[in-house]
């Protein structure tokens, strides 16, 4: 109605707010098709994250500690609450690997939009003729299970090692064996947690990352079986980069499953990823 006598009326203050109207419906639509694509069983559950290095040398581990902070920074925006449970230093500078929890409303069902392998091109602030380099590093992303879900874990197939906690040195350094590295014998996972001074809490939270991993484990062979029977083709692991962040010649983050693109790098970099988040889980395409 306010559009039509805005059109009637050729009025601008009418048309105006008209178009605002429309463009709060539309948001109000999106909103509410994203609540229903964060119904899955496990999207109201708090995440647990995990960042790799891939190739590209010191490039990469810098670039794994730079998406460390990206996702802090959007956790931080929205008032979620994050633990490192594990962090792997780089032979000269960055992470190697880091595993976090993320807790917050719905957190699993945002962050399972950025599992892939996310790809950086830059002028490398560690190459002394300044060349473009590219880095790749992968991230994980699991829910973190509350008992009720059962999972077959079984002490007899766990191998425990203990050793001391790395950290930033001088007397804050944890003296004792503190830390825990968990190997599930039978599939070869490792889960290795050093957040606590108490080796106790440490085993806890590094069950929890075991019982969550196992859990996608069973999930994706479930998924491959059914793919068998169907005559589709599975892509199991990482895959394909999802992302693109170019740094130079010119600023720009493409995502290549949906096309979403942003200008402006270092405000995604800040954690401004929403927009790739949303486009991601309403696209379904979460490959």
């Amino acid at each position: 109605m306010l559009l039509e006598l805005a059109l009637e009326e050729s009025d601008p203050e009418t048309l105006g707010e008209a178009a605002h109207k429309l463009d709060e419906a539309e948001e109000a639509l999106g909103d509410a098709e994203l609540q229903r694509m964060l119904s899955g069983e496990h999207d109201a559950s708090n995440a647990i994250v995990s960042i790799n290095a891939g190739e590209g040398g010191t490039d990469a581990a810098d670039w794994a500690e730079m998406l460390l902070r990206m996702y802090l920074r959007w956790a931080e925006g929205r008032g979620f609450k994050v633990e490192v449970l594990d962090e792997q230093p780089g032979d000269e500078a960055g992470l190697r690997s880091v595993t976090a929890t993320f807790a917050g409303d719905c957190a699993y069902g945002y962050l399972r939009a950025e599992q892939g392998v996310h790809r950086l091109v830059r002028i490398s602030p560690f190459d002394s003729q300044h060349r473009r380099h590219t880095a790749f590093a992968s991230v994980s992303i699991w829910p973190e299970l509350d008992d009720s879900i059962d999972v077959e874990l079984e002490e007899k197939d766990l191998r425990v090692d203990t050793y001391r906690a790395s950290g930033a040195g001088g007397q804050h350094v944890n003296k004792t064996d503190s830390a825990v590295r968990l190997t599930h014998i039978p599939t070869g996972i490792v889960v290795q947690c050093q957040s606590e001074r108490s080796q106790h809490k440490n085993r806890s939270q590094a069950m929890k990352v075991m019982r969550a991993r196992l859990y996608e484990r069973m999930r994706q062979e479930q998924e491959e079986r059914l793919a068998a029977m169907q005559g589709d083709k599975v892509k199991i692991g990482f895959g394909s980069q999802i992302r693109s962040y170019t740094l130079h010649p010119a600023q720009r983050v493409k995502d290549h499953r949906t096309g979403e693109e942003a200008g402006n790098a270092q405000g995604v970099l800040d954690g401004d990823i929403d927009r790739f988040i949303r486009a991601a889980l309403l696209s379904g395409d979460l490959g």
